[in-house]
């Protein structure tokens, strides 16, 4: 893949400062195609699939919404807590807007929590599953394969 026109302008929407103050690279020098790949390779190796990640993760938000802000448990496997700030962000693919919604999902196999986490949000979702984009090494809401591979018990 390259950088197309369309990558291209989703790169300049992801420095600092455009949508969000922190961007959505972190301190990853790559470019957002060489990001996908290198994402798109450590998902094959670990042999998990990105809409299956996705699905996972979706269902696991609308799930913790019931909870109206208040960790719940979801499968006996995971406790999730969704919250919402005020206000929207737009997609760096200029694709949608997406409101500040938020999940935390921790592994809690039985109930158990285990004290590992990710932290999702409805606009890393949706990068994920059109752009296969987890964001940039150091960025806030980097999804990194192992610990969804992890997390989600895949």
């Amino acid at each position: 893949m390259k950088m197309s026109p369309e990558f291209t302008k989703a790169q300049q929407n992801m420095q600092p400062g455009v949508i969000t103050s922190n961007g959505f690279l972190g301190d990853d020098h790559r470019n957002v195609v060489e990001i996908v790949e290198a994402d798109e390779e450590h998902f094959a190796a670990l042999g998990i699939d990105f809409d299956e990640i996705a699905e996972r993760l979706r269902f696991l938000m609308n799930e913790g919404r019931k909870g109206l802000g208040e960790p719940i448990t979801v499968s006996d496997r995971w406790i999730v807590t969704v919250y919402e700030a005020r206000g929207h962000l737009a997609s760096p693919f200029e694709d949608g807007v997406f409101r500040k919604v938020n999940a935390q999902i921790e592994w809690a196999p039985d109930g158990n929590a285990s004290g590992k986490t990710i932290l999702v949000s409805d606009l890393s979702l949706h990068l994920l599953e059109h752009y296969h984009f987890l964001q940039g090494r150091g960025s806030p809401f980097r999804l990194e394969p192992p610990d969804l591979k992890e997390v989600l018990a895949y």
